[in-house]
């Protein structure tokens, strides 16, 4: 193998972090990039597609019997319908990833994406029982509840210790970037609550509590996350961390969501005592959607193939504060900063470009 050459196997290529990834590694000269996959999906030119499923261990063996990664990045998870299953199957699908590839013992450093759920507790009890304290910091010790998020983690280190890698963590909270069919995708989410807001001749409402409203927060732009698992992945010293991911900017939504309301060409509603969750909201617009997606010649007719709203809800919708600390990041070197409105707006022109969300009528 030449040592000035790198070969990236991307764990989740289709997803909204694997594949910024992809996109970024395939304009490198010294990388090879392989992704892996359920399903053939269009992928960047230099990126060789594998098709297999990580739940069935007798199917990754052939799928990777010719790759040698140097480097993983794992950007998948299967969601379940309790958190026990989410350990059970998500264990299993990063214990049959790292054992297919330990014959070769060619992985120097393989990254793993994981969220604030490590500090805030599971889907079942998201930011309602016992938490860490805000700033969430790396060093927090783990909470005495299962995780599903813990399981991936200690696959990962068995692995690492077994086979000789470093490896790295990246916590992100809730992601925004470009894919389709992402199981937790806020601003196409929000786009789409915008299209049909517009189309309804109803205003933007926030789906959350008085307490997110007010309080700080912050967000994580699927690029800020690529780069920093691409940056942990090479930078020589800094193996075996975890690092939190944030766009590096924390704001308030009531300053940001009269904004993009703004942006998505409809008025807008605050909170009110009770929550108002996007899952009610937009109950039975599904055919609505599809009249919308005919209208405009829009590429998907599935609402559920461009919305995440549950995933949307549970962000929005808890009573305590969500802000990670990222000193630990900046002292290390990692410097990447997005602004979170200007992330926004660009993914909005991109879902239009892309023909995911009718254009907006000031830009039509």
């Amino acid at each position: 193998m030449n040592d000035h050459r790198s070969t990236a196997l991307i764990v989740g290529v289709n997803g909204i972090v694997g594949s910024e990834i992809a996109r970024r590694l395939a304009i490198r000269d010294d990388w090879d990039v392989h992704g892996l996959s359920r399903s053939a999906h269009e992928l960047p030119p230099r990126v060789r597609p594998i098709l297999g499923d990580l739940r069935d261990a007798q199917s990754l063996a052939p799928a990777l019997k010719d790759v040698r990664p140097t480097h993983v990045f794992f950007t998948a998870w299967s969601r379940q319908e309790n958190e026990a299953e989410n350990i059970r199957v998500n264990r299993a699908m990063t214990r049959n990833l790292f054992e297919t590839l330990a014959p070769a013992g060619t992985v120097r450093h393989a990254a793993l994406m994981t969220g604030l759920k490590h500090y805030m507790g599971p889907f079942e009890a998201f930011g309602t029982g016992e938490m860490s304290e805000t700033p969430f910091r790396e060093e927090s010790a783990r909470l005495d509840v299962p995780n599903f998020y813990y399981a991936q983690e200690d696959e990962l280190f068995a692995a690492a210790e077994r086979d000789g890698f470093a490896w790295s963590v990246h916590r992100a909270h809730t992601v925004t970037g470009y894919a389709v069919g992402n199981a937790m995708n806020f601003a196409l989410t929000l786009a789409v609550q915008g299209a049909i807001a517009r189309e309804t001749g109803t205003p933007l409402i926030f789906p959350g509590t008085e307490l997110v409203w007010n309080h700080l927060t912050d967000i994580s732009d699927s690029r800020v996350v690529a780069e920093q698992m691409i940056w942990a992945s090479t930078t020589p010293g800094i193996g075996d961390e975890a690092w939190n991911v944030t766009n590096g900017e924390i704001f308030r939504w009531r300053w940001l969501w009269p904004r993009l309301a703004d942006a998505l060409g409809v008025d807008w509603e605050g909170p009110t005592s009770e929550p108002r969750p996007l899952v009610g909201q937009m109950t039975g617009k599904e055919g609505l959607w599809e009249e919308i997606a005919d209208r405009y010649g829009l590429e998907e007719r599935r609402l559920d193939r461009v919305a995440s709203f549950w995933h949307t809800d549970s962000d929005l919708g808890v009573e305590v504060e969500v802000v990670a600390d990222m000193t630990k990041s900046r002292l290390a070197g990692f410097d990447t900063y997005v602004g979170t409105e200007r992330a926004f707006l660009d993914l909005f022109d991109r879902y239009e470009a892309d023909g995911l969300v009718p254009a907006r009528p000031h830009r039509a």
